[in-house]
């Protein structure tokens, strides 16, 4: 079950936290997976080493040239994880206009270049799985997080338009909404024991998730088993968004 051996699959965003363990996961099932991310080379072939059958790729998803450079690289692959994101904590008049595109660009634009780059691939071989990571956010107002909520609803919606055109060729599209998860972007906040009891107070399961909670449900989109479902979304949050 889950065997997604001979399978190809690209994770954006992959050097850390839960694209790590998605990339992880989807290798231990068999997938040869692109270890992908943006700071450096040296980055990308840390996190590659720790996983076997991966390889290492570096590409800046707010630069257009290193989106085609990426499919360069890579080819064509059977299974594409848009994990990469760029979020800033602002109060929603608070953003330069900096830091509206680059969140807009990174965790809507690139997706959509990124699935219209390898998703003919995916056409000719009638098989094909996309799957974008976005957050509880799309359901909770946060005070501090309202445009990268905009962003991650944007791009839920996105998979929703694009899931049935694709259907026909074998391709599915899904989203998983991971909450409150213990990252690296996440430290500052769940580093401090009574700012992370005051999260742990709004998550009905009671506690934070760690990335190889979210992992399973993207593993299980990848897959044969999930064959039939598609334009859909797995809430991976404990209940954050009730």
């Amino acid at each position: 079950m889950f065997d997604l051996s001979g399978k190809t699959a690209l994770v954006t965003g992959s050097t850390q936290g839960i694209g790590f363990e998605i990339a992880k996961l989807l290798a231990d099932r068999g997938a040869k997976v692109f270890v992908s991310g943006a700071s450096s080379d040296k980055k990308c072939a840390k996190a590659s080493a720790k996983i076997p059958n991966s390889v290492p790729v570096r590409a800046d998803l707010l630069n257009d040239d290193d989106i085609e450079r990426l499919y360069i690289e890579t080819g064509d692959v059977d299974i594409l994880v848009l994990n990469a994101s760029i979020q800033y904590k602002r109060h929603w008049d608070e953003y330069s206009a900096k830091e509206l595109d680059d969140q807009l660009n990174c965790n809507l634009r690139s997706s959509y270049f990124l699935i219209k780059k390898y998703v003919d691939g995916m056409k000719k071989k009638k098989w094909g799985r996309i799957v974008t990571v976005g957050s509880v956010n799309q359901y909770n107002q946060h005070p501090t997080l309202s445009f990268y909520a905009v962003t991650k609803a944007a791009l839920f919606k996105l998979v929703q338009n694009i899931a049935g055109d694709l259907a026909p060729y074998g391709i599915t599209a899904n989203n998983v909404a991971p909450g409150a998860i213990d990252t690296p972007r996440n430290c500052d906040v769940l580093g401090n024991e009574e700012l992370k009891k005051q999260v742990e107070q709004k998550i009905p399961c009671g506690y934070v998730g760690t990335p190889a909670d979210v992992a399973p449900s993207v593993l299980f989109l990848c897959s044969d088993e999930a064959r039939y479902i598609t334009g859909a979304e797995i809430l991976v949050d404990g209940g954050l968004h009730l």
